[in-house]
Order: C-alpha cells, then sequence, then structure tokens
C-alpha cells in the first residue's frame, strides 16, 4: 500500500465510522510485522534502514565532482533527476518532507543543475531563483554553504569567517577550546580549518556566477556578516577578532605565521588518526567530504592510499538507480538493530530464535573498548566500552546508542553469556559517568554546553554544542529502572529533578533526536514508568492530557519539523506510523489498556498496516540539527510499531485481559469502565504492575 492509498483508506474509515477489529486480528498485526522484520535481516545478523535525506548531499557533490575536475555525466544526469524529484511546486527545495523552501537547499540545488548544465532559461531554474530571492538569496546563506561557493569561486574568501586551524592548539585551561565543540562540530570543522588555510579555488566556468541570487545585486553590504545593533556583544566581539584572523592569514599565506606551520600539521594528524577504525572521518558525509577536499588542498596525489578510500567511503553511501541516485548522511545498523531486536523480543519472538541470536552476536562484536575522544571531556577512570551508530567508527561511541544497545543485550541471546553480562556491565559503568552537571545525559560529550561558542561566527549550523536533552536522559533512566536501581541512587534522584526542570508547562518534553514534542514526551513517561513512578501524579498526568489533546481524528499521532522553529506547531501533522507507535507507548505507561485514546492508536496501528506486515510514511521523524538537518530513518516505521503493539500487549497481560481468540473487541471495550488509579507504595513506585 502506498502512501497516497494508506491515506485514502484512513479517510474511508473515518468515513465509514470505522468497523470493529477484534483481538485475533490484533495478534495478526504483531505477527506479520515480526515476520516481515525476520525477513528483512542483512547476512550479518544485522538491521539497517536507509536515512533519507534532502537532496543537499546530492547536490554538495555535485559541486564537489565540478570542483575535482572529474564529472561522470551519467552519474550527474542522475543525480539531476534525484535533485529535481524534490524540488516543490514553488520551485524551491525544502529540508524535510512537507516542509516549506528553505535557501541553502534551494541555492544548493540550483547552483547543481546550473553546473550539471540546465540553462538559466530552464523553466524549473527560473522558479528556483525566484524562490532563492525570496528566501534572501546568497547573503542569507550558512557558513558552510558559503565556503563550498568559495571553493568554486563563487563567493569572496573575505567574507567567509575565519575557521583558524591555531584552535587545535589552545589548551583544555582556555574557556573556549577544541574540546568544548560538540563531536560532530569538530570533525566538519578540523579539514575545513585546512580547508580555510589553502582557499583552493577551483572554478569550472569562468562564465558561471550566482549574481542573480543578490537580492539588491551583488554588493558588498551584502556579504558582511550582520552585527549586533548594540556596540559591545560577544557576537560582535568574535566579528572583530574574525578580522584579527583575516589579518594573520595574510601572513600566514607569506609563510611566516608563528603557528600556523605546527597548527596544520596538527589538525592533518588529527584528521589521519580518525580515519583509522572509521568508515570516514567521523562515519558522516560533511566530515567525510570535507576531508577529502582537505587532503586534496594538502597535495595528496588522486592514487594515494587515503584520497582512494575516502572516495570510496563515499561512494559506499550512494544508493544508484537507472535513473536516480540518493545519498545517505551515514548508516545506522547498530541502532537499527538494536531497536528491531528489543521490538521482536518483547512482541514474544523466542529468545533462542536464531535471528536474535544472530543479531546479539553483531552488537556484542560492535563494542568498542577503545579510549577515544570522549576521554578530553570524561576523563574518568572507567573501563572503555560504548556502541556507535555505524558499522565502524573507534573515536566516538555515543550515549544514545550504548543505552539502546544496552537495552537490547537484556532481551536478546548470545553464544556467550558470560561475554554479554561482561560487555553490558562495562557498557553500563562506561554510561554512567557520562551525566553531567544539572543530572542529564547528552548525545557524545559531557558537559558540551558552553553558548558562547553558538556566537562565533561560523556557528550558524545550529550544531556546536551538545547539550543534555530530555529523551536520552529517560532513555538512560529506562534502562536504570529496569536494571532495579532504587530511586534513592543519587544520578537517578538528580536525573528525575532534571526531567521536572525540563518539562513544559502543557506536560509535554522536547525531543532533540526524534520530532518532536511526542517523540520527548513518549521517552519522558517510558522512562519514569521503567524506575515504577506513581504514574498518577498531576506531573506525568500533565503529560498524558497533551498527548491526548493532540491526538487525530483517525486515531493517530504526527508532528513536523516546523515545531523546531515554533513550538505553537507541536503535535501537529499528518499521523505516521512512528509517531502514533511513541504515542501509544507513552499512553501505555499509565496502566489502563481500555482507555479510548489509547484503543483508537492501536486500531490505527492495526487498520493502517500493510498486508506484507510493514508501514507506509513519507514524513519526516528524525532530527540531525534542529533547524538545520533532519533525516526520515526507514526502519522507523516499521520498528516502533511493533514495539507499541508489544508494550500495549504486555499492558493486556498485566491486567488479566485476553490476548488471543476473539474475547474482546477492543472498540466495544471504549465503553467499558476503566481501572482507578494506581497505588503509591512508601518507597514512591506505583503497585499493581
Amino acid at each position: 500500500m502506498t502512501v497516497p492509498e494508506a491515506r485514502r483508506a484512513e479517510a474511508e474509515h473515518q468515513a465509514s465510522g470505522g468497523p470493529p477489529f477484534s483481538m485475533s486480528e490484533f495478534t495478526t498485526a504483531v505477527e506479520r510485522s515480526q515476520s516481515y522484520l525476520l525477513g528483512i535481516q542483512e547476512p550479518g545478523g544485522y538491521w539497517i534502514g536507509e536515512l533519507m535525506v534532502d537532496a543537499t548531499l546530492v547536490a554538495d557533490t555535485i559541486a564537489y565532482h565540478h570542483w575535482n575536475g572529474a564529472v561522470d555525466a551519467e552519474w550527474q544526469r542522475k543525480a539531476v533527476n534525484h535533485i529535481l524529484s524534490l524540488q516543490l511546486p514553488d520551485g524551491g527545495w525544502n529540508i524535510y518532507y512537507g516542509g516549506p523552501p528553505e535557501v541553502n537547499a534551494t541555492i544548493k540545488a540550483y547552483l547543481a543543475l546550473k553546473l550539471a548544465g540546465l540553462p538559466p532559461t530552464d523553466a524549473r531554474l527560473l522558479r528556483a531563483r525566484a524562490v532563492a530571492l525570496s528566501l534572501g538569496g546568497v547573503p542569507r546563506m550558512n557558513t558552510f554553504s558559503k565556503l563550498y561557493l568559495a571553493l568554486l569561486g563563487l563567493f569572496p574568501w573575505e567574507y567567509v569567517p575565519t575557521i583558524p586551524c591555531e584552535v587545535l592548539l589552545i589548551g583544555k585551561w582556555f574557556h573556549v577550546n577544541f574540546w568544548e565543540m560538540s563531536n560532530w562540530s569538530r570533525a566538519m570543522l578540523v579539514p575545513l580549518a585546512i580547508i580555510n588555510h589553502f582557499k583552493p579555488t577551483r572554478r569550472p566556468d569562468p562564465n558561471l556566477t550566482l549574481d542573480e541570487l543578490y537580492p539588491e545585486g551583488y554588493h558588498e553590504r551584502d556579504l558582511r556578516l550582520v552585527r549586533d545593533p548594540q556596540w559591545l556583544t560577544t557576537r560582535n566581539c568574535f566579528l572583530w577578532l574574525d578580522k584579527l584572523h583575516k589579518f594573520a592569514e595574510l601572513w600566514a599565506q607569506a609563510g611566516i605565521h608563528p603557528f600556523r606551520r605546527r597548527a596544520l600539521k596538527r589538525a592533518e594528524a588529527w584528521m589521519l588518526e580518525r580515519f583509522e577504525g572509521s568508515d570516514g572521518l567521523a562515519a558522516i558525509f560533511p566530515a567525510m567530504l570535507n576531508s577529502l577536499i582537505a587532503l586534496k588542498a594538502l597535495g595528496y596525489p588522486a592514487d594515494h592510499p587515503h584520497v582512494r578510500r575516502a572516495e570510496q567511503q563515499l561512494k559506499e553511501l550512494e544508493h544508484e538507480t537507472d535513473e536516480a541516485v540518493r545519498i545517505e548522511p551515514c548508516f545506522s545498523p547498530v541502532w537499527d538493530t538494536a531497536i528491531v531486536a528489543i521490538a521482536l523480543r518483547q512482541s514474544g519472538v523466542p529468545a533462542d530464535h536464531p535471528r536474535l541470536a544472530q543479531a546479539g552476536a553483531y552488537l556484542l562484536s560492535k563494542e568498542i573498548r577503545f579510549r577515544g575522544d570522549w576521554q578530553y571531556k570524561n576523563p574518568a577512570a572507567v573501563e572503555p566500552s560504548g556502541w556507535v551508530f555505524e558499522h565502524e567508527n573507534k573515536w566516538n561511541p555515543d550515549v544514545d546508542d550504548t543505552a539502546m544497545v544496552l537495552l537490547a543485550l537484556r532481551l536478546i541471546p548470545t553464544g556467550d553469556p558470560a561475554a554479554r553480562d561482561a560487555a553490558f556491565q562495562r557498557g553500563l559503568r562506561w554510561m554512567l559517568t557520562f551525566q553531567c552537571r544539572d543530572g542529564g545525559w547528552a548525545a557524545f560529550d559531557k558537559d558540551c554546553t558552553k553558548n558562547i561558542l553558538t556566537k562565533v561566527p561560523f556557528a550558524d549550523h545550529n550544531a556546536m554544542l551538545d547539550p543534555e536533552c530530555a529523551d536520552i536522559t529517560a532513555r538512560i533512566l529506562e534502562l536504570l529502572g529496569l536494571e532495579r536501581f532504587p530511586l534513592t541512587h543519587p544520578q537517578i534522584e538528580r536525573a528525575l529533578e532534571y526531567l521536572r526542570q525540563e518539562q513544559e508547562a502543557d506536560g509535554s518534553w522536547y525531543g532533540r533526536w526524534g520530532v518532536n514534542y511526542i517523540y520527548g514526551t513518549w521517552q519522558g513517561l517510558r522512562g519514569l514508568h521503567a524506575l515504577g513512578l506513581d504514574m498518577q501524579q498531576p506531573w506525568l498526568l500533565k503529560a498524558r492530557a497533551w498527548l491526548e489533546s493532540v491526538q487525530h481524528k483517525d486515531g493517530g499521532w504526527g508532528e513536523r519539523c516546523d515545531t523546531y522553529e515554533d513550538p505553537v506547531f507541536k503535535g501537529r501533522g499528518p499521523s505516521t506510523a512512528s509517531q502514533t507507535a511513541w504515542a501509544v507507548m507513552g499512553l501505555c505507561t499509565f496502566g489502563d489498556p481500555r482507555r479510548p485514546s489509547l484503543l483508537r492508536g492501536i486500531e490505527y496501528l492495526v487498520r493502517t498496516q500493510n498486508p506484507d506486515g510493514s508501514w507506509s510514511e513519507a514524513e519526516t521523524t528524525g532530527t540531525g540539527f534542529p533547524k538545520v538537518f533532519y533525516l526520515k530513518y526507514d526502519m522507523y516505521r516499521n520498528s516502533w510499531p511493533l514495539l507499541a503493539l508489544a508494550t500495549y500487549r504486555k499492558l493486556l497481560e498485566a491486567r488479566g485481559q485476553p490476548v488471543n481468540g476473539e474475547d474482546l473487541s477492543l472498540p466495544e471495550a471504549l465503553n467499558a469502565p476503566r481501572r482507578g488509579p494506581a497505588r503509591a507504595t512508601p518507597t514512591g513506585r506505583a503497585s499493581g504492575g
């Protein structure tokens, strides 16, 4: 069933009042989902879904090939097809499904099409030009986008904020230093600092310009970075510092900069060292592409092993068909495998199932027992451990993936239980050391929260910091609750206080790594429930009330990425399988299997399932950098719904409800009396399951 077909079916369902369904249909939905997921496991024992993104990655790659002077015409034809397939009716390009046109995405796509040979009079380019101008044109692009333009001679380096490689020489003793930047920013900025030094401009076509994308014509006033209206502000201080860097660049080009040679060597060594044990620098597209350009700027020949490997690793991110090519920002096998394994096991797939055993072996093989870059912010005397998102990325294990893997390892078998238990304990101890000062956990680093870094001129990609967040903190609490950590544990007490402080006035939680408040609220409730809290407390009931307030008439839930721009849109957007699953699991934490909102959510998931056991979903529900970069995790539409159905079935079992046969018709239960609230025990945990 395609997405339009699914939506038509939903509309017909609403118009007819919705046919009742039985628990046998519910059970069939679970079994079909299990069969589907088991059938798409990779030979290596892992699951992996495509990470679908906007047009910018393909557009950047076209620009790179023209800068590099090696364009494959057939590949470019397919890349152009992909970019044009994502053009909006008004002529622009967006950064998430259903979103409005965005200036960086629109101009990058426009440039790629011009480089590929589309004439300026092409109707598609004319529409794109009009949209780009309406969005502010080239002057409104972010620093990284302008730097790519400068490489092609389409923007003056003089007005690109300097990324000085001397930042690597600043010690941890200084308030603002290299290690205070987020993990992903470090990986992107080091090669960019090398590029910034050499400024390797290569103009493939001297007649090609972007002058038409300046709303008031090409003028110096539109090139300069905007200053704060107040004279003495942090941003203005950094802009003055950038002028000083520009002056120092003149000395560097003359070879007499006092620290530049040493800093360049340090940057090159840092980058090359992190190629090892990784599927490209940091295993993410921007850092990988930047590092390839940096290698060429440093003078590495085309046949050098580093260059060849970097090119091959970028190529592996591509999906090429006869008519199109699209590019993933990275791969997600560890993350996807952990979630699918949990869903399968919780839904009743036996612990000794060979597919789960393979998944367990894969996850165990991916433990990273190496003291990577996390040690600079977290020099705890703990045995190295942790897991990453990708297949190989040994320098950057992260807290969120580690927590999800540990949740999976609790449930799935391996050939060596002792090795599994040892890895679990190592990972748990390692993860606990990352708790931040205010009680929360972040993704990669500990206390990476110095806001002054957001004022740096090249920090407009909205990702300089790695602050703690409610969704990751709650996932760790879920794990600790399942491991029976007491509520009086000091780290749990601090984390609970953090979540109380982070809750919004309407009861919801912000979701940093999933879209958005539905994701954050579900994970918050799931984590708190696992700890055994009395879920009838007013602050938790407020969260339930918010979830129910944004349920759609079709029984589902949906939310778009515009909520990161303005929370007024929270909970609004077409219903999706993944977000409905999150909301359903959030409601399940209150222990009432007959609650109408929960039943309607379950009915939505059962009704919209495809015959093969999958679900269709076009919306973007994953977050990279809020307001800048989003992802559609293609595995989400199938893994989370199964976990939601499994969670509901466990709730039925805990309440003594039948889960097989025709004994309970869910729509009939809409009018059934609900159980009373759970009783609070002296420990603060709730009794009654």
